[in-house]
């Protein structure tokens, strides 16, 4: 048997590195940070149920048919109209284009007008961020409010950081920070780097902007 034929041949495989999935584009700030919306296909902003106005229109709507009906119903049955109808018809008849109450009334009415239908466009709920969806039939939603404690709660860990303040956003989350020690540079980069983990965390389906601002103890700006 040969010396070539009782040695184990080798082969060198080819290493395949793995790009890392899901990354935050973070660069040395936080602010030049390019937020990536969710891999799961966005599931758009959740819609306000508008009771309170709808209740509001629905009351106005019924009294006024309630109020319609019994006048018709007098007028018919040879009984006098409602005394707030002859009222409203003799204002209107005597009253030109140009009155200034003619003209607040209708200027009511166009602002009324413009409000409802802002309210039946626009979705609402803009203190809730929606969150990234998992499975095709549930839909989940956080808080702005509980982003922002989220938030804190990790930049208060970095070592160096006295206080915090965050202003959570839709679009973009402030983060303002009080130092007592160590470097302004090296506290700002570890919370890049922290917050950055954080709003990975937080599972929201576009993630938001950070906009990080670090500065001493005693001084503002």
């Amino acid at each position: 048997m040969s010396e070539a034929q009782g040695r184990e041949s080798t082969q060198r495989l080819p290493v395949i590195e793995k790009a890392a999935e899901g990354g935050l584009g973070q660069s040395a700030s936080a602010a030049a940070y390019e937020p990536v919306d969710g891999a799961h296909g966005s599931v758009g902003r959740f819609w306000s149920a508008r009771r309170v106005p709808a209740g509001v229109v629905a009351l106005v709507v019924l009294t006024g048919a309630v109020l319609l009906l019994y006048d018709i119903t007098a007028v018919r049955a040879d009984r006098s109209a409602l005394h707030a109808r002859r009222v409203l018809v003799r204002e209107l008849a005597g009253r030109p284009l140009d009155d200034i109450w003619v003209l607040a009334g209708a200027a009511v009415a166009v602002v009324l007008g413009l409000w409802l239908l802002a309210l039946a466009v626009t979705p609402g709920l803009r203190g809730v961020l929606t969150m990234r969806p998992t499975h095709a039939d549930v839909e989940a939603g956080l808080h702005r409010a509980a982003a922002a404690s989220v938030l804190r709660d990790r930049a208060m860990e970095v070592s160096g950081v006295q206080s915090v303040r965050v202003r959570m956003g839709r679009g973009r989350a402030d983060v303002r920070a009080v130092s007592h020690f160590r470097e302004l540079d090296e506290v700002r980069a570890d919370l890049d780097a922290t917050l950055a983990d954080a709003v990975r965390g937080l599972g929201l389906d576009r993630r938001p902007g950070l906009s990080v601002h670090v500065r001493r103890t005693g001084r503002k700006g």
